[in-house]
């Protein structure tokens, strides 16, 4: 049974290639690392740290030491790895390993849990198979015994990978890629007011030797005019279509270029494209201020990002309920994450993909290494409809990310694309105008909303905008925001039979803070909101450092959907978190007062709890702080926030920018679709039910459902789905918090093949 197993927890890196000559710290694995220690105390397992790798692994003594629940506190908010993590030439030697294996039996150590890159995870299998030889060679030398030998005779593995180059096929992401593009964001959103004063072009050029992403999700993130990755190398003559780019770019008004260049950018032949020889090209043929900036190990520090602490939370805990289920017959796998969901697959079948798109790359087969990375999408297309974009609700972060990417991927599939100024109020007075590309530059990193928004429904002026719609010509609409939006489109969908000029398609895209859309997983702004959350929490803790014994009581915003405190508490490390759709008493309260009390006399010394602004009418933030104080005295004191507005605030996360920009491309790749559909007699008419839907993230793909069938999903008094993925999180957070509480392990991942197959159209959903 599990609870006699004892588990070893890696951070480690395997050098692969001779020419690589330092180790790559993945600089956020210690969210992973509190979880699996306290999901692996939870379940009555022995947990160690293996220090500096396998490294630590092969010379044993101090380097392998039991980890405490105490242990890795206060670690979330830190960079890098706690326990270390180094190459190791040793073991890459049978020696080596022989010295590993002795280390881990004398240890009773059979579980290992490592988190790295595909070397480390191929040098964790090949450690797995030798095992059982490593063992009998050890009993041959005297330095174990055959009972030893019998009773650690199976060695387990789970990996969890840790990378910045989001590099490892079989996960749409890897632990650390989010914090990396947060650093890259922030430097280019620096450069761009200094570039922009001084009519400047700067190259920025970001990690990526063998894979492109963090070059092209930042270049999407930050509105880059140009970018080079390995993957796509620009066929010949790149050089003179990127200056007349840049140059077009220039006659349009704009006072900045940005190019971005990652690390192992190629040409066609083979030959490197570096940021010194764009820079060139660009001052020889156009004659244009260009500076470099070469963002090097930057990117691989500072805190991890509030998606990478809950991903690597996620990911923590479902390797040790991987290890948990493992038999002596059991493959080693890696836990990953597809859309939103968290998998598990071999850990061969992911590596030797991996490096199959390597060997594409290597024989020139791009199209091939491009195709390994991921899917493609396309579409017939049909031109010259007119389609309005509008923002409905309050404003979130990422907003101007998705009508940028609408109004450009509109432009560019023939379409005439119409923005309407605040929501639907401005729809009905004819705040209408056409919007071309120039109009939209710089709108990525912009936060709120620049089309403006307001909560106003359309149903009692759905005559004026019948009238506008017949005026404009509008034969499809695009429609971002949150909860309104989907009453919105239930308002214009329910009038069809009234007015013909609705029977166009229509599609929402989800943009809010609250994350309460029903149909889909995560919204637009959530993420931003989510890291404001986390980074402010980090704050007031840090400012309880020179102090003793503290408890922050902390309100966020999110109306009755309690997203924000349960996931923001995931992220910031919190004790509790109070929301509407978990009912709570004053026994809950009292017994959290006890937790923290004991919490506090075994050392700890600062305690977080998160309220959601409507949690409860009755225990508000004021009375669980007077609660805490008045049951705290002699133990600890109290301080509380009410973050309000700021969670809605500011510049767009990565994460909000890239999905914003991915979401809405796709939205508008079905409305040309559906405008292609429904085109009859000189005219569009749709008036079928999926005709108007919402696209939303769900498990593990982007989905278009229609909006009548979300309606049996919705609790439309509270303004929230009926059913919300995120609340099985929340035992995470107690059992991470040290409660005694149970785990659901129904919904945790399974064995599958790097090959997944992705949900069927169907009448009610259709996945892209």
């Amino acid at each position: 049974m599990f609870y006699r197993r004892r588990l070893a927890t890696i951070a480690q890196i395997w050098q692969e290639r001779p020419s690589e000559t330092a180790a790559q710290l993945h600089s956020r694995m210690n969210a992973a690392v509190r979880a699996v220690v306290r999901m692996g105390i939870y379940v009555g397992a022995k947990v160690y740290f293996v220090h500096e790798g396998y490294q630590g692994m092969v010379d044993g003594g101090d380097n392998i030491k039991e980890a405490t629940w105490e242990s890795v506190s206060s670690m979330l908010q830190m960079g890098g790895t706690v326990i270390g993590s180094a190459r190791c030439k040793d073991f890459r030697t049978r020696e080596g390993r022989l010295k590993a294996a002795h280390n881990l039996v004398q240890r009773g150590i059979t579980n290992l849990c490592v988190i790295g890159g595909d070397g480390s995870l191929t040098g964790a299998n090949l450690f797995r198979e030798e095992w059982s030889g490593l063992l009998a060679e050890l009993v041959q030398q005297g330095l174990i015994d055959e009972e030893a030998s019998q009773k650690y005779s199976a060695l387990h593995i789970v990996g969890m990978v840790g990378s910045i180059d989001n590099d490892f096929c079989g996960t749409d992401m890897t632990i650390g890629t989010d914090s990396a593009l947060h650093r890259i964001i922030e430097v280019v959103d620096a450069i761009m007011t200094t570039a922009q004063s001084h009519q400047r072009t700067f190259v920025l050029e970001v990690m990526g030797r063998h894979c492109g992403y963090l070059a092209l999700v930042s270049a999407l993130a930050c509105g880059a005019d140009w970018v080079l990755i390995p993957e796509m190398p620009p066929e010949d003559g790149w050089e003179e279509k990127m200056c007349q780019k840049l140059s077009a770019t220039r006659s349009r008004g704009s006072r900045l270029n940005i190019i971005i260049v990652a690390e192992g950018a190629i040409d066609r032949h083979g030959k490197a494209i570096t940021s010194s020889i764009v820079k060139d090209l660009v001052v020889q043929r156009l004659g244009f201020d260009t500076r470099v900036t070469i963002l090097g190990h930057v990117q691989r520090g500072g805190t991890p990002s509030a998606f990478d602490r809950i991903l690597a939370s996620r990911m923590g805990v479902e390797a040790v309920l991987a290890l948990l289920e493992t038999t002596a017959n059991t493959a080693a796998c890696v836990v990953s994450l597809c859309g939103n969901q968290s998998v598990r697959l071999p850990l061969m079948e992911c590596v030797q993909m991996t490096q199959e798109v390597q060997k594409a790359m290597d024989g020139k087969r791009f199209e091939e290494a491009v195709r390994l990375r991921g899917r493609c999408v396309s579409y017939a297309l049909f031109s010259n409809f007119n389609v309005a974009v509008l923002n409905v609700g309050a404003p979130a972060a990422g907003m101007n990310a998705a009508v940028r990417s609408a109004v450009r991927v509109g432009i560019s599939e023939g379409h005439k694309m119409f923005a309407v100024s605040d929501g639907f109020e401005g729809f009905y007075k004819g705040q209408i105008k056409e919007i071309k590309w120039a109009d939209v530059g710089g709108w990525t990193g912009q936060g709120g909303s620049l089309l403006g928004t307001k909560r106003t429904l359309p149903a009692k002026h759905i005559d004026k905008i019948a009238e506008q719609m017949r005026k404009y010509n509008i034969n499809a609409l695009l429609m971002i925001g949150g909860f309104e939006a989907i009453l919105g489109i239930m308002e214009l969908l329910a009038a069809r039979g009234t007015y013909e000029e609705l029977c166009v398609p229509m599609v929402m895209v989800p943009a809010t803070v609250s994350n309460n859309v029903p149909g889909s997983d995560l919204s637009i702004g959530a993420d931003t909101a989510l890291n404001a959350i986390t980074d402010t929490c980090d704050r007031i803790k840090q400012s309880a450092s020179g102090t003793k014994r503290r408890v922050f009581i902390i309100e966020t915003m999110g109306g009755y959907c309690g997203y924000l405190a349960s996931v923001g508490g995931l992220a910031a490390g919190a004790d509790a978190a109070y929301i509407f759709e978990e009912p709570f008493d004053i026994r809950d309260l009292q017994s959290n007062v006890e937790h923290l009390t004991e919490k506090m006399k075994t050392g700890i010394q600062r305690g977080l709890v998160l309220r959601n602004e409507n949690s409860n009418e009755n225990y508000t933030t004021d009375f669980i702080y007077q609660l805490y104080s008045e049951e705290g005295k002699g133990v600890f004191d109290c301080r509380k926030n009410v973050l309000g507005h700021m969670q809605q605030g500011g510049a767009p996360s990565p994460f909000d920018r890239n999905f914003g920009t991915k979401i809405a491309a796709k939205a508008m790749q079905w409305i040309t679709k559906k405008l292609n559909e429904s085109y009859r007699k000189g005219r569009v008419f749709a008036n079928t039910e999926d005709s108007a839907c919402l696209l939303g993230m769900r498990r593990r793909a982007m989905v278009f459902q229609p909006v009548v069938q979300l309606k049996d999903e919705t609790d439309f008094v509270h303004r929230i789905p009926k059913e919300q993925w995120w609340l099985k999180l929340r035992p995470l957070m107690k059992i991470l918090a040290k409660y005694k509480t149970s785990y659901d392990i129904s919904d945790s991942g399974q064995l599958e093949h790097v090959v997944l197959r992705r949900p069927k159209e169907s009448e009610a959903m259709a996945a892209i």
